[in-house]
C-alpha cells in the first residue's frame, strides 16, 4: 500500500547544527554530519523518503557525537589541569 507523500514536509536536515558542531566541537564527526545533512533534501526531492529520513537521523546522530566528544575531551582536559594544579606537579 502506497502512501500519499505530496503533502508531507521533508525531515529536518540539521545542516546548521552540523556546521556549528564542526566549527565549535569535533571536526571529523562534524564533517560526517554535514555530509549526511546535505543528502536529506536531495533524497527527498528524488522521492526516496526512507533514505531522506535515514540521512536526517544520521546527521543528528553525528552532530550529537561531535558535541559529546568535544564535551568529554574538554572535561578530561580540565580535570588534568585541575589535578596538576592541586598536586603541584611541575611539567
Amino acid at each position: 500500500m502506497e502512501t500519499n507523500t505530496t503533502n508531507q514536509m521533508p525531515p529536518q536536515n540539521y545542516l546548521v547544527w552540523a556546521i556549528l558542531s564542526t566549527v565549535l566541537c569535533c571536526v571529523p564527526f562534524g564533517v560526517v554530519a554535514i555530509i549526511n545533512a546535505t543528502k536529506v533534501n536531495d533524497y527527498w526531492v528524488a522521492g526516496n523518503h526512507e533514505m531522506a529520513m535515514r540521512a536526517s537521523q544520521d546527521a543528528k546522530k553525528w552532530t550529537l557525537w561531535a558535541v559529546f566528544t568535544s564535551v568529554a575531551v574538554w572535561g578530561i582536559y580540565l580535570l588534568l589541569i585541575l589535578a596538576i594544579g592541586l598536586l603541584g606537579l611541575d611539567y
